[in-house]
C-alpha cells in the first residue's frame, strides 16, 4: 500500500520540478499562491487542508485529493475527521464523487499503514 504514496510523491515531485524549471512566470505564481494559501492565517492549516480536500473531491481531482489527504494526515487529522469531510464532499458533489471517495479511503489506509 505504501507504494501508492511513494509513486504519487515521486511523480508529483518530478513533474513539479520540470514545470518550475520551464521558468513560466504564470505557473510559478500559481504554485506560489497555492503554497501561501494553505499557510496558517485566520484558519489553521488543518482546517485549510480539509477545505482543500472537500473542494478537490467535489472537483474530482484525484491528485489533489491525495495531496490534501497526505498533508491532512501529517497535520494530525483523524480518520473520523477525514471521513466527515469526505462525507460532506460526497453530499455536495453527489454520487459521482463515490469512486473518488473509494480511492481516498484506500490512500488514507496506505498513509495509516506507512
Amino acid at each position: 500500500m505504501a507504494d501508492i504514496i511513494e509513486e504519487f510523491n515521486e511523480y508529483r515531485s518530478k513533474m513539479n520540478e520540470k514545470l518550475l524549471a520551464d521558468n513560466n512566470k504564470i505557473v510559478k505564481r500559481i504554485f506560489n499562491l497555492d503554497t501561501n494559501a494553505y499557510a496558517a492565517g485566520a484558519l489553521d492549516v488543518k482546517t485549510k487542508e480539509l477545505l482543500g480536500l472537500v473542494a478537490s473531491a467535489v472537483l474530482r481531482c484525484d491528485d489533489c485529493v491525495k495531496y490534501h489527504l497526505e498533508t491532512s494526515f501529517k497535520e494530525g487529522v483523524t480518520k473520523e475527521e477525514m471521513m466527515e469531510a469526505m462525507g460532506i464532499a460526497t453530499l455536495v458533489g453527489g454520487t459521482i464523487v463515490v469512486p473518488h471517495l473509494r480511492r481516498a479511503y484506500e490512500f488514507w489506509e496506505a498513509l495509516e499503514n506507512n
